[in-house]
């Protein structure tokens, strides 16, 4: 599934709001005529965007994937869309099953605000030090399960706060462009928010890379700030070879096909 975050209050279903489950079971009934449960891959916040998000639901419907793909995008709104659909076993669960989950935040610096990116993008007018950004993402841990409670939002009882970070990129994308992407097995609430929020604060040079990597090691809820949601793109879920077996227009591409080159990892110093 993708959707503009802009207009849902989040993904799960909420009393009296607008949200990406409620809007999905609507299409569903619509189509189908049953009331169904929609189950996601992972949450959103209300205003964050996603290009992968998968969702599962239990139908009797004997209708073929494509055309299930079809009648779901005639019957959902501008803002939200089906790009590919799966038949998959009924003990899948797609937040389960996961192994990989990406998410990107982009940000707009150094310019004057962006009527075109106001939509998707955390408008900073100060330009940012990338290269000092791109040096503590460096720091951070990656491949091992640490502890990121200081990155995280108030977690449910019994939730650990320990992670494993797969992958953190800092990425330019134009003079005044900058791409932020983490990629990891799953995230706590809010943890990418914080850290791309105590990112900024290094590239507005109100904490060193040392600092910042020192921030893992406060209290809970302690790093950060939280960056607006609305930079934030949920990419892709990923699950393990020959699991899901795509059918659909967009086939793969909702997925882990959108390959991010290392190329640009290494950010120059910048110039003037």
């Amino acid at each position: 599934m993708e959707y503009d975050g802009a207009a849902f209050s989040g993904s799960q279903a909420q009393a009296h709001a607008r949200t990406v489950q409620g809007v999905m079971e609507a299409a569903i009934e619509a189509f189908t005529g049953e009331r169904l449960r929609v189950t996601f891959a992972g949450r959103t916040d209300a205003g964050v965007h996603a290009r992968g998000q998968v969702a599962t639901w239990d139908t009797n419907t004997s209708h073929s994937t494509n055309t299930v793909y079809r009648a779901l995008n005639a019957h959902l709104p501008e803002d939200l869309a089906v790009r590919s659909v799966a038949e998959v076993d009924a003990a899948f669960a797609p937040r389960g099953a996961a192994i990989a989950r990406r998410y990107r935040y982009r940000i707009v610096h150094g310019r004057s605000r962006s009527p075109l990116q106001r939509r998707d993008s955390w408008h900073r007018r100060q330009r940012l030090d990338v290269a000092a950004m791109h040096a503590a993402a460096t720091l951070l841990p990656v491949g091992q399960r640490r502890n990121w409670a200081a990155f995280a939002g108030p977690l449910d009882p019994g939730v650990s706060p320990e992670r494993r970070l797969d992958r953190i990129l800092v990425q330019r994308e134009g003079a005044n462009r900058l791409n932020i992407t983490m990629e990891a097995e799953s995230f706590l609430p809010h943890q990418v928010r914080r850290v791309v929020g105590a990112l900024v604060r290094v590239g507005c040079g109100t904490l060193t890379p040392q600092a910042f990597a020192e921030l893992r090691a406060g209290p809970p809820g302690s790093a950060g700030p939280t960056a607006p949601a609305l930079g934030l793109t949920l990419e892709a879920v990923r699950y393990p070879p020959g699991m899901v077996r795509w059918h659909g227009a967009d086939t793969g591409t909702a997925i882990w096909d959108t390959v991010i080159s290392d190329d640009d990892e290494d950010v120059p110093p910048r110039q003037g």
